[in-house]
């Protein structure tokens, strides 16, 4: 009977095989899915000189995973989500910026041309009227240019804020699925599906957040953020919110009524590529932005005061610099025609143009510009562009060199994980021939046995 024991037990582990074969194809073209295979293992002789043995069971189902190269992968993705997410506003600011005719830099060169014609006749109406009208286009393209970044600005608090909802809903399904799996693991009972869910769904965190996983000896997975703060742990998740204290957006972290305040801007991933943007890049380029328009009004205003209207009166101010109106920054001041123009220099005639010569060369005066330290008015925009321009280049460099980092990273989990096809047709075959050699064996136990009963007849 051992040779039909043997015989027996060696088809049923080939049906097992097979079985977990035709599972691998099956889901060949299946995402995430992890392939899996059967550990067979020989089956202890009895206590005789003579047992070779007593045939081979299935040990156990493999499932063919290597815990470095998804935790590679995973890194990989929060790299290629922290850049993906703020190329778009880069390329949209440095467009503007950069626009030949809608440029802060064209709007300065075109208002300091008509102060320079007006030097042609200071008392000329048509010249003066060009010096306000441009002016006026001065203040929309700074006020235009601002706005963008103003725009940008809630939009990526809105944007931030609209990944929540998925990223804390992934985090509870994270806990859930380790619920799952300890419970399916602790009956002895395959939990490889499970496990496939669990590492898309981990894989879809660390595209927004920057993530750290440790396996725990129970089946389940630890989640965490970079810095240390707990996003899953065993069946409990973490949950994330935005508050906003003063007007300003804070990231909230909630784990079993303990609090965290995080800085947004340094957890990787999605969220914190937007928010490494914002605070970075996005919030000292509008302010150097308010740091021209500010100290031009203030300079050219001053030196308007400084010098007298064709009437003899004193200058007036021009512009109106107002940080906190919602129309925008700079505007020309209510009322202000080209009479109130003070071209003169103080106690000199209409015809004067000394305080005019003196209000173009404030271009040349320095300005002191948040992102840039002191330079000149006239290159303030410029060098403004230049750095918007190297901030673009480096963010698609790294972007560039992320998308090939997470290919790479597929691509090394897929040489251990993922089903191929021609591997497994091959096992197939292997499998096929043992379990038909193994009931050729049946067959040829019993024709034996046949023949034993005939002998005693």
């Amino acid at each position: 009977m051992s040779i039909t024991n043997n015989a027996l037990s060696g088809a049923l582990a080939a049906q097992a095989a097979i079985a977990t074969i035709s599972q691998n194809i099956s889901n060949s073209q299946t995402k995430g899915y992890t392939r899996q295979g059967v550990l067979l293992q020989s089956n202890l002789a009895d206590l005789s000189r003579t047992s070779p043995g007593n045939g081979v069971s299935v040990g156990a189902l493999l499932r063919f995973s290597d815990s470095y190269k998804s935790q590679q992968m995973w890194r990989a993705n929060s790299e290629l989500g922290q850049h993906t997410q703020t190329q778009p506003y880069l390329t949209q600011l440095e467009k503007v910026m950069n626009d030949p005719t809608s440029s802060i830099s064209y709007g300065f060169d075109n208002f300091y041309k008509a102060l320079n014609a007006s030097a042609v006749d200071p008392t000329s109406t048509p010249l003066r009227q060009q010096v306000i009208s441009s002016g006026e286009a001065l203040s929309k393209q700074i006020n235009s240019i601002y706005n963008l970044t103003a725009n940008q600005t809630l939009s990526i608090q809105q944007q931030s804020a609209t990944i929540l909802p998925s990223l804390n809903e992934s985090l509870a399904g994270i806990a859930a699925l380790n619920a799952k799996i300890r419970q399916v693991g602790a009956s002895g009972n395959n939990t490889s599906s499970l496990v496939d869910q669990r590492e898309q769904l981990i894989d879809g965190v660390a595209a927004q957040v920057g993530v750290e996983v440790v396996y725990n000896a129970d089946g389940s997975a630890g989640v965490s953020l970079k810095s240390g703060q707990p996003l899953v742990a065993s069946d409990i998740a973490a949950t994330l919110s935005y508050s906003a204290v003063g007007g300003v957006q804070t990231l909230n972290l909630s784990f079993t009524g303990t609090k965290f305040v995080l800085d947004d801007s340094k957890i990787g991933g999605e969220l914190g590529g937007l928010a490494s943007f914002r605070t970075n890049t996005l919030a000292p380029l509008q302010k150097s932005i308010a740091d021209i328009a500010g100290q031009f009004s203030t300079m050219f205003n001053a030196q308007l005061r400084s010098g007298d209207k064709a009437s003899g009166a004193a200058g007036t101010d021009m512009f109106v610099f107002d940080p906190t109106s919602a129309t925008g920054l700079l505007k020309i001041a209510d009322g202000f025609t080209t009479a109130d123009l003070a071209f003169a220099a103080r106690g000199e005639p209409a015809g004067d143009n000394t305080n005019l010569q003196a209000l173009v060369a404030t271009r040349t005066k320095p300005v002191t510009v948040t992102s840039l330290g002191s330079v000149l008015l006239g290159d303030a925009d410029t060098q403004l562009v230049g750095k918007l321009a190297i901030d673009s280049q480096q963010n698609q460099a790294q972007l560039k060199t992320a998308t090939t980092i997470r290919q790479q990273a597929e691509d090394d989990w897929k040489s251990t994980s993922a089903v191929n096809t021609d591997e497994e047709g091959i096992s197939l075959l292997e499998f096929q021939n043992m379990y038909q050699a193994n009931m050729k064996v049946i067959s040829v136990a019993n024709n034996l046995f046949d023949a034993t009963l005939q002998m005693f007849n």
